[in-house]
């Protein structure tokens, strides 16, 4: 190309030239990284960086340049994979592609082994002649140069915000399904509904129906971030991960895996079906092996093909065409040695195509170097005519590091992911044609949506900010986002709206000029004069007038870009404030930042002046509360625990009989409390006993079941708190006066009781409370509301004081699926947070084991990043509200557990700290 290229070997940043932009960084949390793939040798450091000049003369041929990103569940692989892609570009070394995992560029993100933020990374790939004609749509001519930006989004749930940022600044998205995985689920998880609105559309495809036995194999999470996908009218590409697994530890036979493999494509393809309509501007969306839009492979190992590869092998060899090949190496097609002939049928001498061809030759590498052949292994070798590749020093191994080497040689999965992005996933030219109408909160005729529509660099500038992220620059953003027409320069004078914005009106706008458009390039920036459509780049000195998100525009008459939909909410919520009341401002601060740099985290101040925040799950938020502490206020923090709901119960019969007289002295209450049996108050919780139910009916249930006396059990005032709650307020008297009078008084008494206990104000729960006697004044007026309400809480206040009161916590069952060496790590940590296993059971025909605890409720805060932790990243809990549990202790005993839990939570409402006196409920005679 005539230009010059900065070699970077391994030199430490000092040694490097002072405009490199190595010396120049940026901020911890990266967005993207432009390097040139260039034929410097796979296993070295070496990678070449692009002038400037270079870079911003790709960015104009938008035919070629690919917008992507890499979704998937939590833990099936996205951060590996990348690796073979930026080792195929020369960043990383291809020995250590699979380990480095280099978009997680955050020091938590490489502890925990999980991805936080998306972080994108630009490439530049030259295709073959030969390649460039499967590309179906336009594309510039005579260039083969194409510009690919890739971000790397987060799987877990939590993080799901990422992903929406991700995904609305790219066109096309690889979706990633850990095959090891798809097996073990299929065991496991039920049939979708969704199937049947799925098969009827899926006629149409000329697919096969689903049986009326099929199984989901595809996780939750991996449906969600497609169904988000398919809703911002992205193209999916699927890539089946983790094939080493299935063949190192499952050790599955060819049939099983190509069955594996048939049913991840057919639920990935349900999941299109069932949210993507066919007669849609989109089109037919699907993933199919036979076009080359399925790969499959190991992004651990740096291996991958697609049917692609073996067909033009193949190709070659037999002297047929490759398209017509790659059909016949998928689905019902098999093919007799002996005759020499395909057929539909499965026959004793067919062989199933895809097996012969494809799984043959990968297994009978695998059986030769695992099983130290060396002679076999030495003919493969050539055969395949991969030795010369390899260097001495990997020839020299055995076992499973040769296998790497010779198979990351033979199929580089760099390779495979490149053809199989540049190929199948759209250009911004083709996908804004589609994606502009669903962008465009204006009309679709207008100026702005037509050059959106046309892609075109000399159109208005429409583009939208998705994030911001940080710079070393503390309390600064870099304002992240794709330039959809138009261009966007250095000192453009541009209208900057807010999601607030109103045509016409002056609210959340401001017109300003772009102090500076950049390229991100990971940890460094690059100053680029101007961007054209169809390419994402940052700016600098936005982030002062848009919170998160916004449109950028240069046409007066322009609507907003739409705001993106989380699949998620904030709900969970901690309260934070300074350990030094004289850092306020720097927290109030800390807040406005945190609150910019994450797309979903909500920071508000309460009326009582506490500064809340919302995010959505345990983990984001613990995220959100270490970035907050160490780089946006940069104070010491007071973190309050996140919020949970208590019970408030008895554990025996009160002591005696207690006694509470009215304020006037004229009126007497005598009560005890009983602990409910076992079983009575989720009983009242379901439904099954409840106040509405014919009290001989519920009488004779109880009696039956729990052995009350029905006498008694047909005498149940009522039901609390909030008169269906699961408390009893019972009437054992026997021929007391005026009784009927002050029922309703004492109700109320009941009602207010156990809705506020006596111990922290929570709820009560499985208390039954009898009233043995009542002493009343004759006269009426002596005996009123305002008498008997406040005497009847405090008698039975008295009752659960005198009968050994106890706190009551909510349980999670807790789900984890994990390998069987992560299994001791989950137990360690269930152990410390109070929590026990019930059940473990390893998965048929799986090294995964299902483990199932409970874990108190109260505990589960910063649980899966403890569980991560102790199990390298293998274990991934799914918790759901299973039961409330007593809690060990005497909550009176300041020694206790429970006493603890007691004044946090009296502290949090503001209540006196001090212990409750029982002299103040209970009267002598």
């Amino acid at each position: 190309m005539g230009t010059s290229f900065v070699r970077l070997t391994r030199l430490c940043p000092a040694c490097l030239p002072p405009e490199s932009p190595l010396c120049r960084p940026l901020f911890q949390s990266s967005t993207s990284i432009m390097v040139r793939a260039h034929p410097v040798p796979l296993d070295s450091d070496m990678s070449v960086n692009f002038t400037v000049a270079e870079i911003r003369k790709i960015m104009d041929k938008k035919h070629n340049i690919r917008n992507m990103s890499v979704i998937a569940h939590v833990d099936h692989g996205k951060s590996t994979l990348t690796d073979s892609l930026l080792s195929k570009a020369g960043i990383i070394a291809s020995a250590k592609a699979g380990e480095t995992r280099a978009t997680d560029t955050r020091k938590d993100e490489q502890e925990r082994c999980i991805t936080i933020k998306s972080t994108a990374i630009s490439m530049y790939f030259e295709m073959s002649e030969k390649d460039m004609t499967f590309i179906k749509q336009e594309k510039e001519k005579g260039e083969v140069g194409f510009l690919i930006n890739l971000i790397d989004s987060p799987g877990h749930v939590d993080f799901s915000s990422e992903v929406t940022a991700a995904l609305r600044v790219t066109d096309g998205a690889l979706v990633v399904v850990d095959c090891v995985s798809g097996k073990k689920e299929a065991l496991n998880v039920p049939r979708r509904p969704t199937c049947l609105l799925a098969r009827e559309r899926k006629k149409s495809m000329n697919e096969m129906i689903l049986p009326s036995n099929y199984l989901f194999s595809v996780c939750v999470q991996t449906e969600t971030v497609l169904r988000q996908a398919i809703a911002e009218r992205i193209k999916p590409i699927l890539f089946m991960n983790k094939m080493d697994r299935a063949l190192l530890e499952l050790q599955l036979d060819q049939e099983d895996l190509y069955q594996t493999f048939q049913r991840v494509v057919e639920n990935v393809n349900v999941i299109i079906a069932t949210y993507c309509d066919d007669e849609g501007p989109m089109g037919v969306v699907r993933v199919d092996p036979t076009d080359g839009s399925v790969g499959f492979g190991s992004g651990l190992h740096g291996w991958a093909f697609s049917l692609k590869q073996f067909s033009e092998m193949y190709a070659a060899k037999f002297g047929v065409d490759v398209d017509k090949l790659m059909k016949k190496l998928w689905g019902e097609n098999f093919f007799n040695p002996k005759t020499k002939k395909w057929s539909k049928n499965k026959a004793e001498d067919n062989k199933r195509s895809f097996n012969m061809y494809v799984l043959d030759p990968i297994y009978k590498v695998f059986d030769a170097i695992m099983n130290f052949k060396k002679e076999e292994t030495e003919k493969l070798l050539e055969k395949l005519e991969i030795k010369s590749k390899l260097t001495h020093e990997e020839l020299q191994q055995e076992g499973k590091p040769l296998m790497k080497a010779v198979m990351r040689n033979w199929l580089p999965a760099g390779e495979t992911m490149f053809l199989m992005i540049v190929v199948h996933l759209p250009s911004p030219v083709t996908a804004q044609k589609y994606r502009s109408e669903m962008l465009y909160e204006g009309p679709l005729d207008d100026a702005a949506c037509t050059a959106m529509k046309n892609c075109d660099p000399n159109g208005p500038l429409m583009m939208y900010v998705s994030k911001m992220v940080p710079t070393t620059d503390k309390g600064r953003f870099y304002a992240f986002g794709r330039v959809f027409s138009g261009r966007i320069g250095t000192g453009m004078k541009c209208r900057i709206m807010g999601p607030n914005y109103t045509p016409g009106k002056k609210e959340d706008l401001y017109e300003k000029p772009i102090q500076r458009s950049i390229l991100m390039m990971g940890r460094y920036i690059e100053p680029i004069e101007d961007v054209p459509c169809g390419n994402i780049c940052g700016l600098v000195g936005v982030d002062q007038f848009l919170v998160k998100t916004g449109t950028i525009t240069t046409f007066k008459e322009a609507h907003n870009l739409k705001v993106m939909k989380f699949s998620v909410s904030p709900v969970v919520r901690v309260a934070v404030e300074p350990k030094n009341p004289s850092d306020l401002p720097k927290l109030v601060e800390g807040l406005k930042r945190l609150a910019k740099s994450d797309p979903m985290v909500q920071c508000m101040t309460e009326e009582s002046g506490e500064h809340i925040i919302a995010g959505a799950g345990e983990l984001h938020l613990e995220i959100c509360l270490k970035d907050l502490e160490e780089d946006h206020a940069q104070i010491p923090l007071k973190k309050s625990d996140p919020v949970v709901s208590y019970r408030e119960t008895v554990s025996e019969e009160s002591s005696q009989m207690c006694l509470s007289k009215s304020p006037n002295k004229h009126n007497r209450l005598f009560m005890r409390a009983v602990p409910m049996p076992d079983g009575l108050s989720e009983d009242v919780d379901k439904g099954d006993v409840s106040p509405k139910d014919d009290f001989k009916i519920r009488a004779r249930y109880l009696t039956d079941k729990y052995e009350y006396d029905i006498t008694e059990a047909r005498k149940i005032w009522c039901f609390g708190p909030d008169t269906n709650g699961p408390n009893l307020l019972m009437d054992c008297t026997k021929g007391v006066q005026y009784l009927n009078e002050i029922k309703d008084s004492v109700v109320a008494g009941f009602q207010w009781a156990s809705k506020e206990g006596i111990l922290c104000d929570e709820n009560m729960r499985g208390v039954r409370f009898n009233i043995y006697d009542v002493t009343l004044h004759t006269d009426a007026i002596h005996r009123g509301g305002g008498q008997i309400i406040p005497t009847a809480r405090r008698v039975l206040y008295a009752c659960v004081l005198t009968a050994s009161p106890r706190l009551m916590e909510p349980v999670y069952l807790v789900e984890i699926q994990c390998p069987e060496n992560a299994v001791g790590g989950i137990y360690g940590v269930l152990n410390r947070r109070r929590g026990h296993v019930f059940e473990e059971a390893q998965v048929v025909g799986t090294p995964m084991f299902h483990v199932k605890a409970y874990l108190p409720v109260n505990e589960s805060f910063g649980f899966t990043a403890d569980l991560r932790s102790n199990t390298g990243g293998q274990a991934f809990p799914q918790c759901v509200f299973d039961h409330w549990q007593t809690m060990q202790g005497d909550p009176l005993d300041g020694a206790s557990k429970a006493y603890t839990v007691m004044q946090d939570t009296k502290k949090r409402k503001g209540l006196k700290e001090a212990m409750p006196d029982l002299s103040n409920y209970l009267d002598k005679l």
